[in-house]
C-alpha cells in the first residue's frame, strides 16, 4: 500500500488536524509533514529540530523552524499556545520521557505521538534469535541507533496512566500501514508495528 509522504503515521496525523489549527512539529526532520499540513489542511506550523542539514532543508520548503533540543524541554513556548504539539517517531530517542510529555500538553491542547513498538511479533522474533530487531519502524543497528527507550504500547499507556494523562484516541499499525485489529490489549500489542496517540489531560 503506498502512502501520504511515505509515512503512514502522518496520514492519521493530518487527519486529526483541523483547518486553520496551530500545530507545532518536535523533531519535523526535513518539514515533510508541517509543509503537507499547511497546504493541505491551512495549518499553522512551527517546527523544532536540532540537526543542521534538517533545518536548512526545512527552511527550504518555507517551514517555519527553531533550532532546538528536546532534552532541554519547551520554555520559549507559551502555555497552550497550539492545538497539537506533534512528536512523530521520536519518543523513544528522548530521555526524559515524562519531561517531554508534560511539556508538550503544556504548551498545546493535544499531543499527537507515533512510536515504534518493541513488542510487534517480528521484533521479539528477532530478540529470540539471538539480534536486535532492524524494521522500517526500526531501521537502525544496535550500535549507531538514536533511540535509548525501548517500550511497548502496553509500557507507554501504563505511563500515561501514572501521569493522569488521557488517550483520546489509538491507532496501531502494521508494517504496510495498514490498521490492526485485534480482540484484546496483549494481541494488538503483538500484531502493532507503530503506535499512534492523541493524548491530552485534564485542566
Amino acid at each position: 500500500m503506498t502512502h501520504l509522504l511515505g509515512r503512514p503515521d502522518f496520514e492519521l496525523i493530518a487527519g486529526w488536524i483541523e483547518p486553520g489549527h496551530r500545530v507545532l512539529d518536535l523533531g519535523c526532520g526535513d518539514g515533510t509533514l508541517l509543509k503537507h499540513l499547511i497546504e493541505t489542511r491551512g495549518a499553522q506550523g512551527v517546527g523544532v529540530e536540532i540537526d543542521d542539514a534538517n533545518i536548512l532543508a526545512a527552511i527550504r520548503r518555507g517551514i517555519n523552524v527553531i533550532q532546538g533540543n528536546l532534552e532541554k524541554g519547551l520554555d520559549e513556548f507559551a502555555d497552550q499556545a497550539f492545538d497539537h504539539v506533534v512528536l512523530s517517531r521520536t519518543l523513544q530517542t528522548v530521555r526524559h520521557t515524562e519531561g517531554i510529555l508534560r511539556e508538550m500538553l503544556r504548551v498545546g491542547r493535544e499531543a499527537v505521538i507515533s512510536f515504534p513498538n518493541f513488542a510487534y511479533w517480528k521484533n521479539l522474533r528477532s530478540v529470540l534469535d539471538g539480534h536486535m530487531p532492524v524494521s522500517e519502524d526500526l531501521p537502525y543497528q544496535w550500535y549507531d541507533s538514536p533511540n535509548v527507550r525501548f517500550f511497548t504500547l502496553l509500557d507507554f499507556e501504563a505511563l500515561c496512566a501514572q501521569m493522569g494523562l488521557i488517550i483520546r484516541e489509538r491507532r496501531v499499525l502494521d508494517e504496510q500501514g495498514n490498521t490492526v485489529e485485534a480482540n484484546d490489549d496483549k494481541e494488538l500489542n503483538f500484531l502493532g508495528s507503530l503506535a499512534v496517540y492523541r493524548l491530552t489531560q485534564n485542566r
